[in-house]
């Protein structure tokens, strides 16, 4: 595929590190200027500010498969995930796999419930009859590692749990329809490409019995009739749950959701995933066999203490939980690739000898 995207973008780094962060497109780039230009020059225009985050819902519902009548918009998923905490009863069991990122686990936590950890490929055939709820990414911050959505899917409707996938990882390169679950959560920063600030709920058209704890006058059914006094006719929609949104992260997030939304799917994936096997051919032809995975999140035991020579190196990837972890996107190429490759050569060579 053509990775430039019509110049949509151009690092400065060889960077391999979208797991982290996603790189911003040129066009979120300038409408952000834009805008803040607007905000300090006294020209603040809220209507194409909030058209915007209408927008970027839109475009995340056809990016996930759903309406955008059932996609709340927020600034961070624990917040959306304290939402569907909120609604367990008090010691209700929460499964999740071993490992899980901490934002879709730490809200069950606070809030009571008995959170019951399995390895992530035991995690279908551990639903049993008094789960409340699986809540796992669909795509493993730690790892790469893939989740079998069908299978938990389907052992969760055997059993009358309901399901919680977070899509962070995913959404923007890995296949997942949030219609198959009852709860969906994503941050837009990675895969997205979108700023900091923008974050999505996906929920069943029924609200899945959700209480919109933090609603505003944004969540009001006619908002700019519901700016005083206690909001009396929520939204009918996802929108009851949305947060009031930070302006300037919306405005260049719908930027980056459309780009993405008018792109091929497909074409994204399978050009993250081509990188992301010659990667790991690289690393495990220099001795290091990297966590088995097909995806586009690349982890590597005893590379972790490489990361200081990629940096010096203009490399960018990350370490976590000792591994190094690289990631591919629609902005990389093959050169990255063995840019990154030639690097961590020199650096295992020099740590052998």
């Amino acid at each position: 595929m053509d990775t430039t995207v019509g110049g949509e973008f151009a690092p400065t780094t060889t960077y391999l590190n979208t797991a982290a962060h996603g790189l911003l497109p040129a066009s979120a780039v300038a409408a952000l200027r834009d805008a803040a230009a607007e905000i300090a020059e006294g020209r603040v225009d809220v209507a194409a500010y909030f058209e915007d985050v209408r927008g970027a819902r839109s475009a995340f519902g056809r990016l996930v498969g759903v309406p955008p009548e059932r996609v709340a918009v927020g600034a961070a998923v624990s917040l959306h995930v304290a939402l569907v905490a909120g609604a367990l009863p008090p010691g209700a069991e929460v499964l999740c796999a071993e490992q899980e990122f901490s934002s879709l686990v730490t809200p069950f936590a606070q809030c009571g419930a008995r959170l019951r950890t399995v390895p992530l490929t035991a995690l279908a055939e551990a639903v049993r009859a008094g789960t409340a709820l699986v809540a796992v990414s669909a795509v493993q911050s730690l790892d790469g590692r893939i989740a079998d959505l069908p299978a938990i899917g389907a052992a969760a409707r055997r059993h009358g749990a309901r399901t919680l996938v977070d899509l962070t990882q995913a959404a923007g390169w890995y296949p997942v329809s949030a219609a198959d679950f009852d709860f969906t959560v994503c941050a837009g920063y990675k895969w997205l490409m979108c700023p900091r600030g923008v974050s999505f709920l996906t929920v069943p058209a029924d609200g899945g019995g959700l209480t919109p704890l933090h609603a505003g006058w944004v969540a009001g059914e006619e908002p700019w009739n519901s700016t005083y006094g206690p909001v009396t006719r929520p939204a009918r929609s996802a929108r009851r749950f949305d947060e009031s949104p930070a302006f300037l992260s919306w405005v260049a997030g719908a930027r980056s959701l459309e780009l993405l939304a008018g792109l091929d799917a497909a074409e994204i994936g399978a050009h993250d995933l081509r990188l992301a096997r010659r990667f790991r051919g690289g690393v495990a032809a220099l001795g290091f066999p990297p966590v088995p995975a097909d995806s586009a999140v690349v982890s590597v035991p005893g590379l972790g203490g490489a990361a200081r020579a990629l940096t010096d190196a203009g490399v960018r990837m990350a370490v976590r939980g000792g591994l190094l972890r690289a990631a591919f996107h629609l902005y990389n190429t093959e050169q990255d690739v063995d840019r990154a490759l030639d690097v961590l050569a020199s650096a295992a060579g020099t740590a052998r000898g």
